[in-house]
Order: C-alpha cells, then sequence, then structure tokens
C-alpha cells in the first residue's frame, strides 16, 4: 500500500510518502512553523511526490491528522487530504492528533501508560491516556493542566506531545515520576503514514476534531436591520 500522510495541525507543515511493500518511507518533509500551512503545504507535498517518484494515481490512501490542533491548520490539511483524494479517486482517512504523537511511544514500550497531551492553552490541554498494550483508557478531551497532571501521577507514565513538558511541570511533590517525558511540537509524519496504512478505510472519515467550539463568532449585532 501507498499512503500519502499529510499533517498541519500544530506546529509543522509535513508530508510523507509511505509504500508498506517496500516497508519504507519513500520520501518525508516536515517544516517546523505555527503559521503558514496553507502557503507552504502544497508545495511541500508537491516535492515530496517528486522525490518519491509517485504521480498521485499511483497512492492507495491519503491519510491527515484531524486535531485537535489548530482551527486553521486543521482545515488546511483536511481540504487538501480531500481534494488530492477525490482529484485521484482514492479513499482518504483521518486520525487523532493525540495517538499519533502516542504511536511511536507505545510501539517501543507497550507497557506503561502514555499520556498524550496537547497546549490548548490557558492553563488547559487537549488530553488522551492510553493504558498499556496500547488500549486507550480514556477519550481525547479538553483538561485542565491540573487535572492532566493527575492523570499522569495516577502511575509511572510516559508523557507525550506539546504539552508534555507541561504536564511534568504540574506534578506535585511526592508525585510518581513520569516515566519518561517526549516534548515534541508536531507528531512524527512518519508515524502519521504507518497508522494511516492500517486505518479501517470506511470508519475513519477526515473531519476536524477540536473538542472546543471555534472562537470566531458571526457578529450579529453588526448586522443592519432588515427593511
Amino acid at each position: 500500500m501507498r499512503v500519502l500522510a499529510i499533517d498541519t495541525a500544530l506546529g509543522a507543515c509535513s508530508a510523507a510518502v509511505l509504500d508498506t511493500e517496500q516497508g519504507r518511507i519513500l520520501a518525508s518533509e516536515s517544516l517546523p512553523m505555527t503559521r503558514g500551512h496553507a502557503e507552504a503545504l502544497m508545495p511541500l507535498i508537491a516535492r515530496v511526490m517528486e522525490v518519491s517518484a509517485l504521480d498521485f494515481h499511483h497512492l492507495d490512501r491519503v491519510a491527515v491528522t484531524t486535531g485537535p490542533g489548530s482551527f486553521t491548520g486543521l482545515r488546511v490539511g483536511i481540504a487538501a487530504a480531500r481534494g488530492i483524494a477525490l482529484a485521484a479517486d482514492k479513499p482518504a482517512v483521518g486520525l487523532s492528533t493525540l495517538s499519533a504523537y502516542a504511536a511511536p511511544r507505545m510501539a517501543a514500550d507497550d507497557t506503561v501508560p502514555v499520556i498524550a497531551a496537547i497546549d490548548a492553552r490557558h492553563e488547559h490541554v487537549y488530553l488522551q491516556v492510553f493504558a498499556p498494550g496500547g488500549h486507550t483508557f480514556t477519550a481525547p478531551r479538553l483538561a485542565t493542566l491540573r487535572e492532566a497532571a493527575r492523570a499522569a501521577a495516577a502511575a509511572p507514565a510516559c508523557i507525550v506531545g506539546s504539552a508534555a513538558q507541561m504536564v511534568a511541570a504540574a506534578l506535585a511533590p511526592g508525585d510518581a515520576a513520569p516515566a519518561a517525558v517526549e516534548p515534541r511540537d508536531a507528531p512524527d509524519i512518519a508515524w502519521v503514514a504507518r497508522m494511516g496504512a492500517v486505518l479501517p478505510e470506511g470508519q475513519s472519515p477526515p473531519k476536524p476534531q477540536y473538542l472546543r467550539p471555534v472562537a470566531a463568532q458571526p457578529q450579529n449585532a453588526a448586522q443592519l436591520p432588515r427593511r
């Protein structure tokens, strides 16, 4: 299977092409950024496809992170994935940013819990807890930093994600020390591709997972009265 993976949810603009038959990433590029994903993504995808020596119709599917993350970044990545999949007549699948953070740690050692946390600002994080063996312990949710620290203190766990250091710093004196703390501004795009290759096609359509209301609202007060 050949998978084009896309991630623009957080602090990077990334794409990769995975060939599962060859068992390797054919091409990959990741640019650190918090803004400008819309302008950077399509040229980046073009470069990755050129290095992989594939056309879009050679792909078997397109995978994209669906959040939580930046509202604008999520829309950029999902729109690109849907557009490429439609034009190439291939399926598109979406996967959680939190699960993409947790996957490499669980693959390396599935005997300890994994706390995946993304900075949601104002002393809050997007949080998901994975039990040993890779089983989901809690669904993705918006939590206070203190709630995240309590989850991490329940048992020695590996804390991953853009808020990993924040959660570790919020542990109270006497709490169990984390098994590991692995801060990353964005998930590893190679793991996004690997996860995209094994997701059930019909059960994982790429839809944004915001976990909190969009801040921008219509300014009804500024509308002119109807006559």
